[in-house]
């Protein structure tokens, strides 16, 4: 009996290895740092604990990848069906690190405002290369829009992942459970 191949080529890893290795890696990290014990930083001083710094940026990197969305889908309103629920994911990120939920899903949020300095800090790592998906210029074609949003996910998922170590367990956990769902928003907008 011979088998024959499936009739759909595979392009990449399928959705439901994907969900279970993002799973996986967030319950890794989780039992890697859930047994921390003490104080959230070493510092005994009167300004924010090293946490409270991590959680601000995290509240700060959501709240100006959800202003990146905004501002894709208001190029590209033909986008909004796909991107609307992966914007709302980004904003309840934002919510669940301690930042405050913007008015309205318009481009004017949170990163509008922002300084050049801070939004430049924001693209993540290399954000100052002067390249052009860090630049806040959407591109003119949908293709391009989507990678620009892609890549954004991919920094922001990849340097939650490399702070986990540096945070307490509590911290840990939730930056891993958004570091897995950037990686799943990513293969989303890459593949979906």
């Amino acid at each position: 009996m011979s088998l024959s191949p499936s009739p759909r080529p595979s392009r990449g890893p399928r959705r439901r290895s994907l969900f279970a290795s993002a799973a996986g890696a967030a319950a890794g990290a989780a039992l890697l740092v859930g047994c921390t014990g003490g104080s959230d930083s070493g510092e005994s001083g009167d300004g924010p604990s090293d946490a409270e710094r991590a959680r601000a940026r995290a509240a700060r990197d959501s709240a100006e990848l959800a202003a990146r969305y905004a501002a894709v889908i208001a190029a590209h309103p033909g986008l909004a069906e796909r991107l609307g629920p992966l914007r709302d994911g980004v904003v309840r990120h934002a919510e669940a690190f301690g930042g405050v939920r913007a008015s309205s899903p318009a481009a004017s949020g949170p990163a509008s405002a922002a300084s050049p300095s801070v939004s430049a800090r924001a693209a993540g790592p290399g954000g100052d290369s002067g390249d052009s998906s860090d630049s806040g210029v959407v591109p003119a074609d949908e293709k391009g829009a989507l990678a620009l949003l892609a890549g954004a996910e991919r920094k922001l998922a990849d340097r939650r992942a490399r702070a986990l170590l540096d945070v307490p367990g509590e911290l840990a956990r939730l930056l891993a459970s958004v570091a897995a769902a950037g990686a799943a928003h990513v293969f989303l907008l890459t593949e979906g």
